[in-house]
């Protein structure tokens, strides 16, 4: 018999790509951090970027490296405008793909915004035993990318199979980087 798996709080790190949003108007960023704190998980950095690919890159690429971030949240940049560019900065970084969560979101997404969804490019992967998921920078995308699909994948508990045993081990102590909001 195996032993029955307890839930583990993992860092996760919140990145927004926008060339507009700031920290008081990033609702889907904000969004992300409530949701994953209320998952009982701890929020280890948030950023906001511009939507250029080397400095999307910069970014998560020190995240990987880190010891500490288990998992990195993008929102934003996954459309099909001219300055969308976080897949194109993200895939290359990646050591494994996870092809099943942008097909899963669309399909959830059909049911929400009819075939607006296809214009998604949502992508997910592994990059040194760290979970990434990208998804769209509106809010609803946000919360539809967390509560039907990334919320389950992130707790250990969640039968018959989740990523936390895939992500590296990190001694986990709760450090808050984002900006206090009163």
């Amino acid at each position: 018999m195996s032993a029955t798996k307890q839930f583990k709080a993992l860092n996760i790190a919140v990145l927004t790509v926008s060339d507009t949003r700031n920290e008081q108007t990033d609702t889907s960023g904000l969004t992300l951090c409530d949701a994953l704190k209320e998952a009982g998980h701890h929020l280890c950095a948030k950023q906001i970027v511009i939507d250029d690919i080397y400095k999307i890159r910069a970014i998560t690429s020190k995240w990987i490296a880190s010891d500490d971030t288990q998992v990195i949240l993008i929102t934003g940049g996954t459309g099909f405008t001219a300055r969308d560019s976080t897949p194109e900065a993200i895939k290359v970084l990646l050591d494994k793909t996870v092809e099943g969560f942008g097909e899963l979101f669309r399909q959830i997404s059909f049911d929400e915004i009819g075939t607006s969804t296809i214009q998604s490019r949502a992508l997910a992967g592994m990059a040194n035993k760290t979970i990434i998921f990208c998804m769209p920078g509106s809010t609803g995308a946000c919360k539809t990318a967390w509560n039907k699909i990334i919320k389950q994948q992130l707790d250990a508990t969640h039968k018959p199979c989740n990523f936390v045993a895939q992500l590296k081990q990190v001694n986990n102590v709760e450090v808050e980087l984002c900006e206090s909001r009163n």
